[in-house]
């Protein structure tokens, strides 16, 4: 029986027709802007995209708060009640303390239902590749995998997940705590565009630098080549921070390559991410 709901939170990017569509539960995380608290929803309900990234850019300097463990036994109990199984997929606990927060959420709520059964997975991954792993589970749930079945696969594929993304400086990684002083003084000046991916223990690493736009997003289209293998069975999500159109032209440069369109999504990077990565980022994940 398939009789198991599937929950992640709101720094897994996807669209928000596609997560409709799945079915899967969202835990929203929060953010501040001059002390005035918003849930990141991903349908927006709280606070628009748009104007997280305008207030941005006008010098706003937002603050990420990580999800408490009575949001998260509250979420978890209204499917508990119902005598359903959860499997949570969670963000990275390399870039955040949740994961470790989200158990402790249900050690509390087994304290008063003794019997509830929630499966807690560790991603190692953030935003469109946290979008993308949520996805081919939901898939694969939908195509008859028992809850141990699909936590088996998840543990079994973490590490296989690709992050590749640009960002148009380290500023924000940086005032976050993400990357260090070092790895934040690469020249701006000189157009350089830094590219990050996620390690092994769920970090955040610079990788490379590019001279200007086109060159990183180059980079970015070379790993997909290299470590995608069959790209016309590949599914991605291609995320942007309030760049849509940097997006489209990684669509473009991936179907060039040989991936399908159908196989291709395209979503917002919400406030959390984009909290610290800056408006203008542009990313692409996907299995390998």
């Amino acid at each position: 029986m398939n009789n198991y709901i599937i929950m992640s939170d709101s720094t897994a990017d996807l669209p928000i027709e596609v997560v409709e569509e799945l079915g899967v539960k969202i835990v929203p995380f929060s953010y501040s802007i001059n002390e005035e608290v918003y849930h990141y929803y991903l349908d927006e309900r709280d606070a628009e995209t748009a104007d997280f990234y305008e207030r941005l850019k006008k010098g706003a300097m937002p603050v990420t708060s990580q999800i408490n463990p009575n949001v998260y036994k509250e979420a978890f109990e209204e499917y508990v009640k119902e005598g359903k199984e959860i499997l949570y997929l969670c963000f990275s606990s390399g870039l955040s303390g949740s994961y470790q927060t989200s158990l402790l959420a249900v050690d509390m709520l087994q304290e008063q239902y003794p019997d509830a059964k929630v499966r807690i997975v560790d991603s190692l991954c953030a935003s469109v590749g946290e979008g993308v792993f949520l996805y081919l589970a939901a898939k694969k749930q939908q195509e008859g995998a028992t809850i141990d079945e699909l936590e088996k696969w998840l543990n079994d594929n973490k590490h296989n997940v690709r992050h590749w993304f640009m960002v148009e400086d380290l500023f924000h990684l940086k005032r976050g705590g993400r990357v260090s002083t070092v790895e934040a003084m690469v020249g701006s000046a000189l157009k350089i565009k830094p590219i990050l991916s996620v390690d092994d223990a769920g970090k955040l690493v610079v990788k490379s630098k590019a001279r200007g736009t086109n060159k990183a997003l180059e980079y970015l289209i070379s790993k997909v080549v290299e470590e995608g293998k069959d790209l016309s069975s590949l599914i991605a999500v291609i995320g942007h921070a309030d760049s849509l159109e940097k997006a489209e032209k990684i669509k473009s440069m991936v179907i060039e390559a040989g991936m399908k369109e159908e196989n291709i999504m395209i979503a917002p990077i919400g406030p959390i991410i984009g909290t610290h990565v800056g408006a203008g980022m542009a990313a692409i994940a996907f299995l390998a």
